[in-house]
């Protein structure tokens, strides 16, 4: 009986009914913390894998539109008995395209192109999520899947971070039934960065479940924490980057800098986790600095690969020439 056993170790479900059966899809969730420095010149993240239980999943990393990248988290990984390869959401996504006339709108509620992605990720949702039949008492604040979107907003509006968290509703079939129909509501949309006129421009950090105890990498410079101290006194360009958290002027450093000092730090943020890091530039161009340790898929150029501007985003790691 796998059916959500993930589902059961994030979120604290209650027993499966014995009548549940082994043909039902299970969804694998990714769980863990994203760190993102929005620098000068460009955007340094890093994901760190926090498994939720035996069969979890890591965050993985995908481009949407070719100025975004997103980090998915939570349902992220279905599979559905009748197929040998689980439905991943960071694949085969559509390709978004920036709007010719945007007006922001307020946050939760997201500009013209973000709603698309999230309508495209929520129409990709439904159907896995359609097929749960068995109560899921995830609490009304905890999101089912939820994406990090890292990019460069159009027309010129300058670097981005949103938080898209899709959350689930069940109805019972009849009173003492325990068939449950499920399905996905509209997602939500939180502004992580920029932040407010006049607010701290500092580290952008989030996690899955929300509740993980780790202390923010902020918080640890804050602090002059002795590993942090240590990799100041080793290179003035990270004592330069932490000064710049510290001041709350994260934007002033440059981006290769900030890419450093975060790779300096993540193994000791991770412990014996895995994590990957990255870098995003305006101009669309990404780069691995850590890349996934998933086994490359042997690359096919499906209608979506075809549809994609020229210029998007790969995640692909670049061969090494040596």
């Amino acid at each position: 009986m796998r059916i959500l056993l993930t589902l059961i170790a994030a979120f604290g479900l209650m027993a499966i009914p014995a009548a549940a059966q082994e043909d039902e899809i299970v969804a694998n969730l990714a769980g863990g913390r994203v760190i993102i420095h929005v620098a000068d010149d460009g955007i340094a993240f890093g994901a760190i894998d926090h498994p939720l239980e035996a069969k979890s999943v890591p965050p993985r990393v995908a481009a949407i539109g070719s100025s975004h990248i997103g980090i998915f988290f939570g349902a992220s990984e279905w599979q559905v008995p009748a197929q040998p390869q689980p439905i991943r959401m960071d694949k085969n996504i559509s390709d978004v395209r920036p709007s010719s006339k945007l007006n922001y709108r307020p946050p939760g509620t997201g500009d013209p192109d973000l709603e698309l992605i999230g309508v495209g990720f929520l129409e990709k949702l439904r159907p896995l999520v359609s097929q749960l039949h068995h109560k899921i008492d995830v609490k009304p604040d905890e999101p089912l899947f939820e994406i990090v979107l890292i990019g460069y907003a159009p027309q010129g509006y300058g670097p981005e971070v949103w938080l898209i968290e899709y959350h689930a509703e069940q109805v019972a079939v009849s009173a003492t039934s325990e068939f449950w129909q499920t399905r996905v509501l509209r997602p939500r949309f939180t502004q992580l960065y920029p932040p407010e006129k006049h607010e701290a421009k500092t580290l952008v950090e989030t996690r899955f479940p929300a509740d993980l105890q780790e202390v923010p990498f902020t918080g640890l410079i804050q602090q002059n924490d002795p590993r942090i101290a240590k990799l100041r006194a080793s290179d003035p360009r990270f004592n330069k980057v932490a000064e710049h958290i510290e001041r709350g002027q994260a934007n002033k450093a440059l981006v290769q800098d900030a890419a450093d000092f975060l790779r300096a730090a993540l193994p000791f943020l991770a412990g014996n986790a895995h994590f990957v890091e990255g870098t995003v530039r305006e101009n669309g161009g990404f780069e691995w600095i850590v890349p996934p340790e998933e086994p490359r898929e042997k690359a096919q150029r499906g209608q979506d690969d075809k549809d994609r501007p020229s210029d998007a985003p790969t995640l692909m790691r670049k061969p090494n020439p040596n």
